[in-house]
């Protein structure tokens, strides 16, 4: 299970290198991830969290030592005015808000070198219900004049905002990507909406927000019978439930053993059984 296919018959890795608070590491860690064999690299036209201008440096330098762009799921954000630092942002706030797409999107493009992006999000919900679609329409332009594979939503935790979106948008979303955790009851309805219509769901704080079950017997004796990390267990748990994790690590040994999880399997009952701590 290396690849996961969205409703747009995208191809998605089954992990995902998250590029978020890496700040001036962004280059290297970038580089050290598509080295060792990352295939997707997520990140967001969010200067306060993001060097997206980084990123893109270390995609060349990933370039210059052979890997090609078309082998690299590229997936990155429009960051509404609400989630910037408004003295740090790639458009005004004077600016209507179809404009704050296109020069967002337009940003990230030059940041990123490409003049295509494979997915790209809002990084999360615009209210009220009017503007939110305003803001898809101009995405879809996007995605019509074939600079964008795929459209999907972050931060969404109410699946009324997700089902709403979902009928009125022409181009569906193909990607809801949360923080998994428990104060959201793990998205429960949200993902079951999600692979009832195709949808990609991707996790990030996968590890962070989990500790308890990191910790659990049911992780340690998986761990040791298979001869892998916690984490690895973990990660490969959320492929099994057909999550797609977004992977922070700023560990090149960590980096060579998450990507070892497409190795082995858990049998259904282990999947269960790590099912039942997410409560």
């Amino acid at each position: 299970m290396n690849t996961f296919l969205s409703n747009q018959n995208i191809k998605m890795p089954n992990m995902i290198y998250g590029t978020a608070w890496k700040k001036e590491n962004t280059t290297d860690l970038v580089y050290e991830a598509l080295l060792q064999g990352f295939k997707g690299i997520d990140t967001a036209c969010q200067p306060k969290h993001y060097r997206e201008d980084l990123v893109g440096l270390g995609l060349l330098k990933a370039y210059e030592k052979g890997i090609k762009r078309e082998n690299i799921f590229l997936q990155t954000k429009f960051t509404p005015i609400d989630g910037q630092d408004k003295t740090n942002m790639p458009y005004l706030e004077s600016d209507e808000i179809e404009v704050q797409v296109d020069k967002s999107f337009e940003r990230s493009k030059k940041n990123l070198k490409t003049d295509f992006i494979d997915s790209y999000i809002l990084h999360s919900p615009i209210y009220p219900g009017a503007k939110l679609q305003r803001v898809w329409e101009k995405m879809q332009e996007f995605y019509d004049k074939k600079e964008v594979g795929q459209l999907g939503i972050s931060n969404c935790y109410d699946l009324d905002v997700l089902v709403y979106l979902y009928n009125n948008a022409k181009v569906k979303p193909s990607v809801v990507q949360n923080r998994f955790y428990a104060q959201s009851a793990y998205d429960k309805e949200i993902r079951g909406f999600c692979i009832d219509k195709g949808i990609i769901y991707e996790s990030f704080w996968s590890l962070t927000a989990n500790p308890h079950i990191l910790a659990s017997d049911i992780l340690e004796n998986l761990a040791n019978k298979y001869e892998r990390g916690v984490a690895e267990i973990f990660y490969r748990f959320l492929n099994h439930i057909n999550i797609v994790a977004l992977n922070g690590t700023t560990s090149k040994k960590h980096m060579i053993e998450d990507l070892k999880i497409s190795e082995f399997e858990l049998l259904a009952e282990e999947v269960q059984q790590i099912s039942n701590l997410l409560k």
